[in-house]
């Protein structure tokens, strides 16, 4: 559309409309976002202000406040007038103390915390809590009604919004996108998002991009560009956007009223037209660009500096309160200017014409059920024999480990076609990762046209009405599946090992939202996060080196103990008893690791739960234990495994010591659930000293098979009696593009480098020890060399069964 650079837009003209009382609504929480910042006491100013009403250290975020909180205002009027549920995301997450303002005006945070309540009392509570020891933080974070988005890292909140909407067909999100935040990458690609909202099942998402200009130090990018160009942009990527600019409340507020009605107007078309006629195409949704000052209505200059307008204005505008008086002054200057003795009574309650502007009961874009997590369903999980393995004869089956999984996946769709509350997430890879089963239930989804190569359907299950959600950004797809799950629905991430550590960090955050929310009693548990690591460290074998590398593991592993679970699935029976699992459980991160291609099967579906239930288990099958009959004898050495290769190269090297060296005494032990390994004090899965001690003796050396990085496993055995006496093999990022075999070689975790460890710490002396640690050498070279004649393994290695010897 045509803009003019020096005005006002909107698809609608201004409505006649008196905005004196919402422009009075809007100078109420900008007086609290001030208050909060700066007060510890006179939180109405009934006296002149002096320095003791000064909190010593001042804390928050001013500059993005005023653009929160007209946002808000706004669609409060548009609530009342329509009766919409409306979900907030404030992407400037650092604007905590405006929403906390509008949670509280219109009631909603007084009803969580009573504490806080809507008198002068609860008005004291509310300044001296911000930004305080014993209070809250300075972010919309868990503690704030109506949140499901911690802004404090910018870059997700368009994604949150995206993924809230979906399958949530009444909802809008809308989502304030700030400018800085718009220069990250996530935020970046969520701009894709009309390619993949399908308006006859999903709510709407109305971006809303705040342009006021400025960093904490610095402009930004789009707050430099012209309206056409950042149009432009919008446009580009599916968007209809509509620009309101100005920093004249008298224009801005009556043309943002208009912007928000005509996208409503025009969300409610599109959705009732998807839904009466059909979808073709991704729809042009709206979108309202909002460009007004940084720190609108605050301080316009300080010390002859200009602030309103700047980044001067991005967090405490007026530092030195409490020790200049002209400051102090000022700060008093600016907050009388909102007049609060004409926004609030005697008893410190918003005066009843303004509190009558907010929406009431679930309305309220604080008290909407859906951001507590209420509401949540539970997904019914089919019965895990329509996809167990057959496993006779032991270790002697092979099978693609995560087939299975798809199989199941696939039921749960067919079983939630009429009550969508499942999606799988993955970034271009669920055939490759081998979920493909899916598609024989749902299709990708995309609104853009199908392909097509002389006249016939060049697209692979790809459809508007497609479930599994496809796109090449892990950020995208994990950030999808957080507002999806945040909201009450469930999910699955799944990605390549490796690339999952592009949204690591998404990872850490949500773990800490998690962490915090745990402490609220108003916030109902939500589904867990499940992120699915398949393609792993150690079966990348046409991809090479860049594909290597298991560090989630690590990064999960930091986190708190109340939310992460870490999985190491065996075979395909465990992961089903996993999958089953983690899709039930609520409020936790739990991180699954399983390779996708064909792996020996060891466990029958009534040990895999057994096993899983245990978190780690004794494989007396595989080991060889020569018990005699003296009291209390224990193994020689303990071999031990998590990860389906180290399991695999651990009961090979069992094999090998048990036909070589038959008089020593080995004990094989699996574990299937990380967290077993730490003391019960450090992680509640850990098993008692007496249970550790059953598995891995009191003393015996243990020779570790890991998956991923030794030192995480060193990091979980912190606190375990003797933990020098394990000896632990991992990745070690040494790799490239080679063959299975030699990935485990490479990084000496291979059976004979596990045979050599364990003759080596073993105590005592065998007969056939020297032999089979010759033979473990000359193996290694054989290989070495057979490798890169025959670029296969060694066919004593490729074709290597587990067998039962006697």
């Amino acid at each position: 559309m045509s803009i003019d650079e020096n005005a006002t837009s909107s698809d609608t003209e201004p409505k006649v409309e008196n905005f004196d009382l919402l422009h009075r609504y809007w100078s109420a929480a900008n007086y609290l976002t001030v208050a909060q910042i700066y007060l510890q006491e006179n939180a109405l100013l009934r006296e002149p202000l002096q320095a003791a009403h000064i909190k010593p250290r001042l804390l928050g975020h001013w500059g993005t406040s005023p653009g929160l909180s007209l946002i808000y205002a706004h669609l409060n009027r548009l609530i009342r007038r329509t009766s919409v549920e409306v979900l907030f995301v404030a992407g400037p997450g650092h604007g905590g103390p405006a929403v906390v303002a509008n949670t509280y005006l219109e009631g909603s945070y007084s009803e969580v915390y009573p504490a806080v309540g809507k008198d002068l009392k609860g008005l004291r509570r509310l300044v001296r809590q911000f930004s305080t020891p014993g209070g809250i933080a300075s972010h919309v974070g868990p503690a704030t009604p109506g949140s499901i988005h911690e802004g404090g890292e910018l870059g997700y909140s368009l994604m949150h919004a995206t993924g809230a909407a979906m399958d949530n067909p009444d909802l809008i999100v809308a989502c304030v996108v700030g400018d800085g935040e718009a220069e990250t990458g996530p935020l970046e690609g969520s701009w894709k998002a009309p390619s993949f909202i399908n308006p006859l099942r999903d709510g709407a998402v109305l971006p809303i991009l705040h342009l006021n200009g400025h960093k904490i130090s610095g402009p930004t990018v789009l707050g430099r560009r012209s309206n056409t160009d950042v149009a432009s942009l919008l446009e580009a990527h599916g968007w209809d956007p509509v620009v309101v600019s100005g920093d004249n409340p008298a224009v801005v507020h009556p043309a943002l009223a208009s912007a928000l009605d005509s996208a409503y107007a025009s969300i409610r078309a599109i959705q009732s037209h998807a839904r009466a006629e059909g979808v073709i195409g991704p729809a042009r949704w709206p979108a309202i660009i909002l460009r007004t000052p940084k720190g609108w209505t605050g301080p316009v200059t300080v010390d002859g500096k200009p602030v309103e307008g700047t980044h001067r204005s991005h967090q405490v505008p007026l530092a030195g309160v409490r020790e200049n008086p002209a400051h102090l002054a000022q700060l008093e200057a600016w907050m009388r200017s909102y007049r609060p003795e004409e926004l609030f009574d005697a008893d410190g309650r918003l005066l009843a014409e303004l509190e009558q502007l907010a929406p009431t009961g679930d309305l309220r874009m604080g008290a909407l059920p859906g951001s507590r997590g209420m509401g949540s369903r539970d997904l019914a999980i089919p019965s895990l024999d329509r996809y167990a393995i057959e496993t006779v004869p032991r270790g002697g089956v092979m099978h693609q480990s995560t087939k299975p999984l798809g199989e199941m996946l696939r039921d749960i769709y067919i079983d939630t076609t009429d009550d969508p509350r499942f999606r799988l997430f993955c970034p271009d890879e669920t055939s490759s990762n081998r979920l493909s089963a899916v598609f024989e239930a749902t299709d990708r989804c995309l609104l853009e046209p199908a392909a097509t190569t002389e006249g016939a359907l060049a697209d692979d299950h790809v459809s508007a009405s497609g479930r599994v959600m496809e796109v090449l950004s892990e950020h995208l797809c994990q950030g999808w599946l957080e507002g999806y799950v945040l909201t009450g629905r469930h999910g699955l991430f799944a990605s390549y090992e490796a690339f999952a550590m592009v949204s690591a960090s998404m990872t850490v955050q949500h773990a800490k939202w998690l962490q915090h929310s745990r402490e609220l009693e108003w916030r109902r548990p939500v589904p867990s996060l499940n992120i699915l690591l398949t393609s792993t460290c150690w079966r990348n074998d046409h991809n090479g080196f860049s594909h290597q590398g298991p560090g989630l593991i690590d990064t999960v592993l930091s986190l708190s103990s109340s939310v992460i679970r870490v999985y190491f699935p065996p075979d395909a029976n465990t992961l089903l008893v996993t999958a089953e699992h983690m899709l039930e459980s609520k409020d936790y991160v739990n991180l699954v690791v399983i390779d996708k291609q064909e792996h020996p099967q060891y466990l029958t579906l009534e040990e895999a739960r057994a096993h899983a239930a245990a978190g780690a288990s004794i494989w007396d099958w595989a080991g060889h234990e020569i018990l005699g009959t003296s009291a209390g004898k224990v193994p020689d050495i303990v071999l031990a495994c998590a990860g389906d290769v180290p399991t695999q190269e651990t009961l090979a090297a069992a094999w090998l010591l048990r036909r070589h060296v038959p008089e020593m005494s080995v004990r094989v032990v699996n574990v299937m659930d990380a967290m077993v390994l730490p003391p019960p004090e450090a992680h509640p899965h850990g098993l008692s000293g007496e249970k550790f001690e059953e598995l891995f003796t009191a003393d015996v050396d243990v020779v570790m098979a890991w998956h991923g990085y030794a030192r995480a496993l060193h990091q979980l055995l912190h606190g375990r009696p003797h933990p020098e006496r394990f000896h632990v093999r991992g990745y070690n990022e040494q790799g490239t593009t080679t063959t299975p075999f030699d990935m485990v070689v490479l990084n000496k975790v291979s059976r004979y480098h596990l045979v050599m460890e364990a003759l080596r710490r073993t105590r005592g002396q065998f007969p056939g020890a020297e032999q089979l640690l010759e033979h473990c050498r000359k193996q290694l070279d054989a290989h070495s060399l057979y490798i890169r004649e025959h670029f296969e393994d060694l066919p004593e290695i490729r074709d290597w069964v587990w067998t039962q010897q006697q």
